[in-house]
């Protein structure tokens, strides 16, 4: 018997943070599967996430509200429609995969129970985020996930390194909350209303409010700092201090996604105008730019993979800033795939440092034959992150070429920015993919070996869904991806998605160009990334 909305919500919000409680007791009688024990909370979740699906591509937004403090007239309000669901779907399930890969990764370790619990309050504070509709509950679920993540990022806090990038992360984000907390108040003002889906389905129109001014760059400030945006970028890659689980979280469908959320949520009512989109699209591009260099200027993969996701979230505010029907698609597309593949990646980094004791590039090779599995998955994660056909990426890239040829007299600038960006960060994901597995090998500090199941399950699990979700677009886009691009657009969207290459459409071509570039690219990277350290040397600053 299928549940109601409320306890399905109320769990997915609530119970994370219940088994963060316990997890100390959990961890005294299950030792090593205390991982999968505690996974089966998220894991959970998903699943009766999942029976909202029906109604909400059938378009019935839920909204469950509880009394809060009824004297002021504040409920604690959540709102279920395709983009918080998407949203919802993705946290709930990598954050069931990365309990059951850090109850692997850090088997033995002292404070094992206490990071396990760290994870479960990041997967709850994630989720009320995406499934707040209060305004003031967003702020407080934000703050949580800023929280959170200081705590996740300084895990090792022995370690100077770590202390001052989890304080940095917190520093910059807090900033941002605060100009959150500052918005809301004002669009409560305004609007009459605490609740986002009041805001957005009410009748003033924000983008034609004086006071649009005000409100923008608060909502811009939060979501760029949140989503490490130019020029408050600098604090993502130095979160790759954290754990290997914790980088492939945050970097995949967890906090750094919150201020694409939040863009995505407010585009109704904030989006469509002339500032909205100038400013998206001029630092979404730049973003993509100056992550997908430096990517390749890296030689530990746990870098290059971050640059590359300071590359994807740039990119992902660029689509929002077009904000078309088939930019929104693109984006959402983009935000599942994404998902899928960047965790898998980092999981599968997390195994190769595991296993040989180290994850400089320049000191990997011939790993093929002594992680067999580990290779496949990597070489499933890269296809979809190049946008190969039949995989899910490929339909992002196509949908988001298909966006930037339909533009206007800015077309040709943004089509450069998305080809070369995306290109470069394709070549980025051959190297994490292919370069410490291929040629003879090299050796290194531990002797490697394939990892265990608890290792493996989650990179596994997350690459063949890159896989699958490529032959079930027809599902997807009729239970996820309409109901969501709807959402983030305001307006009822019907999509359709063709699984092949017509070469009849530009975007195709570019399709090419892209791979071209990208196997130009890795073929020269070594050259490419010497040149870069060396220019950066000489203007006096580093690239590492």
């Amino acid at each position: 018997m299928a549940l109601s909305s409320e306890i399905v919500v109320a769990f997915a919000v609530l119970a994370p943070f219940l088994a963060a409680a316990i997890t100390p007791l959990i961890h005294k009688l299950f030792r090593a599967w205390t991982g999968w024990v505690m996974a089966l909370v998220p894991a959970i979740a998903f699943v009766l996430l999942l029976q909202l699906l029906p109604q909400i591509a059938a378009g019935q937004n839920l909204t469950i509200a509880f009394d809060w403090a009824r004297a002021h007239g504040l409920s604690l309000s959540f709102f279920v429609d395709g983009l918080s669901l998407l949203f919802a779907l993705c946290i709930s399930g990598i954050g069931c995969l990365i309990l059951v890969y850090s109850g692997g990764y850090l088997k033995g370790h002292p404070h094992q129970a206490r990071f396990l619990s760290f994870l479960l309050l990041f997967t709850g504070a994630m989720l009320g985020l995406v499934l707040a509709d209060n305004t003031l509950a967003l702020y407080a679920f934000w703050e949580l996930t800023t929280v959170t993540s200081f705590l996740l990022i300084g895990f090792d806090h022995t370690r100077q390194a770590a202390r001052r990038a989890a304080t940095q992360a917190l520093v910059v984000t807090l900033v941002g909350g605060l100009a959150l907390l500052v918005a809301a108040i004002l669009m409560q003002r305004l609007t009459g209303s605490w609740n986002l889906s009041g805001i957005n389905g009410g009748p003033l129109e924000l983008a034609g409010h004086s006071a649009y001014l005000v409100i923008l760059p608060l909502i811009l400030l939060a979501a760029f700092t949140k989503s490490a945006q130019v020029p408050f970028h600098f604090w993502l890659p130095n979160a790759m201090e954290a754990p290997t689980p914790v980088s492939a979280f945050l970097h995949s469908a967890a906090m750094v996604q919150g201020g694409v959320y939040l863009l995505a949520r407010l585009n109704p009512s904030l989006g469509g105008s002339a500032l909205w989109t100038g400013i998206l699209v001029v630092f979404g591009g730049a973003t993509m730019l100056w992550g997908a260099v430096q990517a390749l200027s890296q030689t530990d993969l746990k870098q290059m993979l971050a640059q590359t996701t300071l590359a994807s979230l740039g990119l992902l505010v660029l689509l929002i800033g077009i904000g078309s029907e088939i930019a929104l698609l693109a984006a959402m597309i983009y935000f599942a795939a994404h998902a899928l593949y960047k965790a898998a990646l980092f999981l599968v980094v997390g195994i190769i440092d595991h296993e040989t004791g180290t994850r400089d590039l320049t000191a990997l090779g011939g790993l093929r034959d002594r992680l067999p599995i580990t290779f496949i998955v990597a070489i499933a994660a890269a296809a979809s992150m190049l946008g190969l056909p039949p995989l899910l990426g490929f339909f992002a890239k196509e949908e988001m070429y298909a966006a930037a040829t339909s533009g206007g007299g800015e077309t040709l600038l943004v089509l450069a920015v998305l080809v070369a960006g995306n290109a470069l960060v394709a070549a980025a994901a051959l190297a994490v993919a292919l370069r410490p597995f291929m040629g003879p090998f090299v050796p290194v500090p531990k002797s490697p070996h394939e990892a265990g199941p608890g290792l493996l399950a989650g990179p596994a699990i997350l690459g063949g869904l890159g896989i699958a979700a490529g032959f079930a677009t027809g599902w997807l886009a009729d239970m996820l991806l309409s109901p969501a691009t709807s959402a983030a657009g305001g307006a009822p969207v019907a999509v359709h998605l063709a699984l092949g290459l017509d070469f009849s459409r530009l975007a195709t071509w570019l399709s090419v160009a892209t791979w071209a570039l990208a196997g130009l690219v890795y073929w020269r990277l070594d050259a490419i990334r010497s040149l870069l350290r060396r220019n950066g040397e000489g203007q006096g600053w580093s690239l590492d």
